[in-house]
């Protein structure tokens, strides 16, 4: 048997994944955490992985190797022990970046927005090649059915998150994946518990452009504001560049023949090389598209299979992903929580609606849940995401661990969006309106990031009945 590891916080999505790809490499995996639930209690268990509560217990015999997830902390009784029996240990990341990527050609994802996707499409795409890639994407490909696998292939795909490694390094994560190929899709201010400031993000991201190799290769989007500031801070790599159609500075051009984001075409150095109908709604799905292509072509993937590969995406779960339908009522879910990801996800929303001829009016619940969304930082910003929605409905924002001038406030957002926009107390509250004021023909698109009190579900039943 394999040298045994050890993973503190295994059934978050991240460290399962990793657990997974351990497994696959021969390792011997152990793993611990609370509150352990479907559905990553369900995967472990389907890979053969054993779950027990926080016991310093469980590091007798010690492992080879602890991997502490990010989400512990010190006071944890296994971190606590760890520390006092001097036992090796390492981050998740750290993990991946060696004991996973040696050999291989880590192409990283990285972005404020659109990770996911992009990730998940790129890995879709070197499949459809044949090219058995190996991935690690922070979320549920359609196509795979799982965010982990090994691979037989050169390329290992990566979702590069810019969030801390760890409570003992401070690091972003995607300076642990020693990215070869990197794409760059955009970069604002998020994450408002790790970082002060858009500045102290963008140094993030420098660092990370200081680790890619001369050899390897920088696709950026030409587009964005902030990613030729942190570029002209020191760049030893080559980059290519992809932007909407009419910026000619860029060698890759996207435009989206269709509201929706449904039909696009990409340009090389000005002459149309990929047009596209595929499944997908969302501009910003076209620019994730068009970062792919780029990638793709210096990866010796064809035309081609590029464009089928695109055709053929089955999405990624949580995603525009429809929930169901109940009363001639369709229920949405999106993890979209941060301004410029709703704005676009609502707009396509209300494309794709009117692209079909429906006549229903969408309605978007909101439940502003990551640290960065409860506080005010986009007080302003919020209101003019919601233009495309005919009714918009807020849950308070948890005060958890802010003071009471820092929480956003959701009634004045609402005010501003206007009198089709209203805060409402908790799901139950919601359900009960949505069950008096839907008709046939409406789209409810439920916007968080965590599980709402299982507002989908409940809702559905409640239409149903």
């Amino acid at each position: 048997m394999g040298k045994h590891i050890h993973i503190l916080g295994i059934c978050g999505t991240a460290m399962a994944a990793i657990a997974a790809l351990a497994k696959s490499k021969g390792w011997q995996v152990t793993g611990s955490d609370a509150g352990v639930y479907p559905p990553m209690s369900d995967y472990l268990a389907g890979l053969g992985i054993a779950i027990v509560p926080f016991d310093a217990a469980n590091l007798t015999p010690a492992p080879d190797l602890c991997v502490i997830g990010n989400a512990m902390s010190r006071g944890n009784v296994e971190v606590e022990c760890i520390l006092d029996q001097g036992l090796p240990y390492c981050s998740g990341p750290q993990f991946v970046g060696d004991y996973i990527l040696p050999g291989r050609h880590a192409v990283v994802v990285a972005g404020t927005h659109g990770k996911t996707t992009t990730s998940s499409l790129l890995a879709h795409v070197l499949e459809t090649a044949e090219k058995s890639p190996g991935f690690l994407i922070g979320g549920v490909p359609e196509d795979f059915g799982g965010g982990a696998r090994l691979g037989e292939g050169e390329a290992f795909v990566l979702e590069g998150d810019e969030y801390d490694t760890a409570f003992f390094d401070k690091r972003s994560k995607f300076l642990h994946y020693h990215a070869r190929t990197l794409i760059l899709n955009n970069i604002e201010y998020d994450h408002a518990d790790i970082f002060p400031d858009l500045e102290a993000i963008k140094t993030q991201f420098h660092h990370l452009i200081r680790t890619v190799p001369a050899g390897g290769l920088i696709v950026a989007n030409a587009d964005d504001v902030n990613i030729p500031d942190v570029l002209a801070r020191g760049c030893w790599t080559p980059v290519i560049s992809f932007a909407r159609y009419g910026n000619q500075q860029a060698e890759w051009q996207w435009e989206s023949m269709a509201a929706d984001g449904s039909s696009f075409r990409l340009y090389r150095h000005g002459k149309v090389v990929h047009e596209v109908d595929w499944a997908m709604i969302g501009v910003h799905n076209v620019a994730n598209a068009c970062a792919v292509a780029a990638t793709a072509s210096t990866l010796h993937v064809g035309a081609d299979v590029i464009r089928h590969a695109f055709e053929s995406f089955s999405g990624i779960q949580r995603r525009m992903t429809l929930v169901g339908e109940a009363g001639g009522i369709r229920v949405f879910d999106d993890f979209a929580h941060h301004p410029t990801a709703i704005t676009g996800m609502v707009s396509a929303a209300k494309a794709s609606m009117r692209r079909h001829g429906d006549k229903g009016k969408l309605w978007v619940i909101i439940e502003p849940r990551s640290n960065t969304m409860r506080t005010r930082i986009h007080q302003e910003r919020l209101p003019a995401c919601f233009r495309a929605a005919d009714r918009v409905i807020f849950v308070p924002a948890k005060t958890r661990n802010l003071e009471p001038h820092e929480v956003l406030d959701a009634g004045l957002v609402c005010r501003e969006i206007g009198s089709h926009a209203a805060v409402m107390p908790d799901v139950e509250a919601i359900i009960v309106h949505l069950k008096k004021h839907t008709a046939v023909g409406d789209d409810v698109l439920i916007l968080s990031n965590g599980g709402f009190d299982g507002l989908h579900k409940r809702l559905l039943t409640a239409l149903a009945d």
